[in-house]
């Protein structure tokens, strides 16, 4: 064989790879276009007659919304006397309102009541999710919890997936603050931390940016984020920074997890401060 034959060979053999790399990548793109809620969301749905059985004192509301659209609601109450305030709990990507239920006592041995709402397709909420479907949900917890709490009693609360609900929540309507756990800096660019390679804006259908939401949020502003997250990582979140006002706070917990930050008592000195003001 011909070194011109060789050269031709080595041609052909580089541009089958190139085919095989080209067709994975479109394959991979349109598995995570048509599936994304599947990949990027974990959700647990419950039957409408389960019954949670949490410890703590409680009481569940159902809010009918449309013909496709119910709202489920767990109101977690505190015996404190009188009640400060109350928390919007927006949760995070995975099962429903039972997976974050244990994280109530943060607030409710603080004075509040914690108002924690399924999204659609969570738990016994209804309805296809979307992002508008979120913050339509967002605004109705408000608007229930603004006819019985004046805004500065009111806290918004949002954990990982639910920083952007609650975000948009706070730059929308009066609270007496908006704290975030584990936030990301926008879902597109956390999808775009894991595809570098695709055109994530065109291809997630979840923008949720966190860091436009909070720049014209009025309310104080808290940040909690730990250094070994390796959902969200650090150094998207710490991106925020540049959105927040002078006296606003991004407490960073050295060694904190994505989900372990409420085990470090620095973590829950800086809550309970922030909830005693």
């Amino acid at each position: 064989m011909s070194v011109a034959d060789i050269k031709k060979a080595g041609r052909k053999k580089w541009l089958r790879w190139l085919n095989v790399i080209l067709v994975i990548y479109l394959l991979t793109g349109i598995a995570v276009y048509f599936f994304q809620d599947a990949i990027f969301l974990r959700p647990q749905t419950l039957p409408a007659n389960t019954k949670y059985a949490f410890p703590m004192p409680h009481r569940e509301i159902d809010v009918k919304l449309d013909k496709a659209y119910s709202m489920n609601v767990v109101q977690f109450l505190t015996d404190h006397d009188p009640v400060k305030g109350v928390v919007l709990y927006f949760h995070g990507n995975m099962k429903n309102i039972g997976r974050y239920a244990e994280y109530a006592g943060l607030f409710t041995g603080n004075g509040y009541e914690v108002w924690m709402v399924d999204y659609p397709g969570f738990g016994k909420s209804t309805g296809r999710l979307t992002e508008q479907k979120m913050y339509e949900y967002a605004e109705q917890l408000y608007l229930m919890a603004a006819s019985r709490f004046k805004a500065n009693n009111i806290v918004i609360y949002g954990k990982s997936l639910g920083t952007g609900v609650a975000a948009w929540l706070a730059a929308k309507k009066s609270s007496k603050q908006l704290i975030l756990e584990t936030p990301y800096y926008s879902f597109h660019s956390l999808a775009a931390h894991y595809m570098p390679m695709y055109p994530v804006s065109k291809l997630i259908r979840l923008e949720l940016p966190v860091y436009k939401y909070i720049s014209i949020v009025n309310a104080p502003v808290a940040v909690f984020h730990g250094t070994e997250d390796d959902v969200i990582p650090y150094s998207n979140a710490e991106k925020l920074k540049e959105s927040l006002k002078p006296a606003d706070h991004f407490f960073t917990i050295e060694n904190g997890a994505h989900n372990n930050l409420a085990g470090f008592p620095v973590f829950r000195q800086k809550l309970d401060s922030l909830l005693a003001d």
